[in-house]
């Protein structure tokens, strides 16, 4: 868990007695991800690597998950959960750990969890998954259960909750994985009630590269692939001309540049955003896209500025990269104003570059904790 959050609600403002309790819904798969930093290269067949540092955490949809509550929103996940030890030590890390409303959530009896291997060196990452699709649960109404105490089919039996997937919450926004040829019927009954819906993609297996084959898109506020899966999609040789081409697609268009930061359009006013990277130095960048989008749905959601929406999310993935894990380094409110309390009295610095940070000043306490902070024990079997 981030350590001793300011208790900052960016939607405080916003709030209004009959809005959702929930801020952003998602879903998805939880791995438990096991993370070896400090190679000096890839590993060698029959070879044995030594890595200086590791670090275990929950992964998948947890990383986003875990970034959007640091953040400050009311976040539900819904995801199956192994009835082993990683699939528990999952459930309490984002649970109890990180305040995640796990009760559209349950655990599958004699289901494994999914595990993935990150390796990171040379600012890259290589990894190693093993896992098998979770069954679907019963169509029975439940809150979310852990194993001994749950149905047969992982839930409870208890007719307080929603079924998922097919009544999502009412939420605020929803964060939806677009796979090509497949829909997810939860998407648009989400967006229909309300939800913004946040789009993002992985690499096209098909190699087709076909919007038409991503029929959620439609459902879609914002879209946010890389630079190299806009182009892709949008037979362009340039990212920025990849954005405002899909900004007809979708009311917002938002390509991440790796390095080069982020470029923006909205496709409804044609207003475009630029805002350069964070220079930082990596330890490992597991999650880092996953923390991005947790950073724009919030300042969407808050209603911020376009280029401050850009900034504040580049901001966010760059610190994220600094510690170890894609869910316990994303960083909270404590980190993001040591941060912009450092480097306001770090010589040289660009004022022009200070002021596209200028709007945290409305946001952070006026004094902070001394930089760095340590956010979690990364390790399983620790208590923190």
């Amino acid at each position: 868990m981030s350590t001793d959050t300011p208790g900052i609600d960016p939607l405080e403002a916003l709030r209004a007695p009959r809005d959702p309790a929930c801020d952003v819904f998602l879903t998805g798969p939880v791995f438990l991800d096991i993370i070896f930093t400090g190679l000096d290269s890839a590993p060698v067949r029959g070879t044995e690597s030594w890595a200086r540092g590791m670090g275990s955490s929950p992964g998948g949809v947890a990383n986003m998950a875990t970034a959007l509550a640091r953040l400050g929103l009311r976040t539900a996940l819904a995801a199956a959960f192994g009835d082993d030890h990683y699939g528990e030590y999952c459930w309490d890390a984002l649970e109890q750990g990180e305040g995640i409303d796990l009760s559209m959530s349950h655990t599958v009896p004699g289901w494994h969890s999914p595990v993935t291997v990150s390796m990171a060196y040379e600012g890259e990452r290589t990894m190693v998954s093993h896992g098998h699709e979770a069954p679907a649960p019963a169509p029975v109404a439940g809150t979310g259960s852990r194993a001994g105490t749950a149905g047969a089919s992982g839930t409870s039996t208890g007719a307080s909750a929603p079924v998922f997937p097919q009544c999502p919450p009412r939420a605020r926004a929803a964060v939806a994985s677009l796979t090509p040829g497949r829909s997810e019927p939860w998407v648009a009954t989400a967006a229909r009630a309300g939800a913004l819906v946040f789009g993002d993609v992985g690499w096209d297996e098909t190699g087709r590269w076909d919007l038409d084959a991503l029929p959620d898109l439609a459902h879609c506020e914002a879209f946010l692939p890389n630079a190299e899966e806009a182009m892709r999609y949008t037979r362009t040789d340039c990212p920025r001309a990849a954005a405002h081409a899909l900004a007809e697609r979708v009311p917002l268009a938002v390509v991440t540049l790796g390095a080069e930061g982020a470029y923006a359009v909205d496709g409804r006013t044609g207003t475009a955003a630029a805002v350069p990277a964070i220079e930082v130095e990596a330890l490992d960048p597991t999650g880092a896209g996953d923390v991005f989008v947790a950073g724009f749905v919030t300042g969407t959601l808050a209603d911020w500025p376009l280029a401050d929406r850009l900034a504040f999310a580049g901001l966010t993935a760059a610190l994220s990269v600094q510690e170890f894990g894609g869910s316990l380094s994303a960083p909270g409110w404590a980190e993001i104003a040591a941060w912009w309390q450092l480097i306001r009295t770090c010589d040289r610095q660009d004022p022009a570059a200070l002021e596209r940070y200028a709007f945290l000043d409305d946001l952070l306490p006026a004094t902070a904790r001394a930089w760095p902070l340590r956010r979690a024990v990364p390790t399983i079997g620790f208590r923190q």
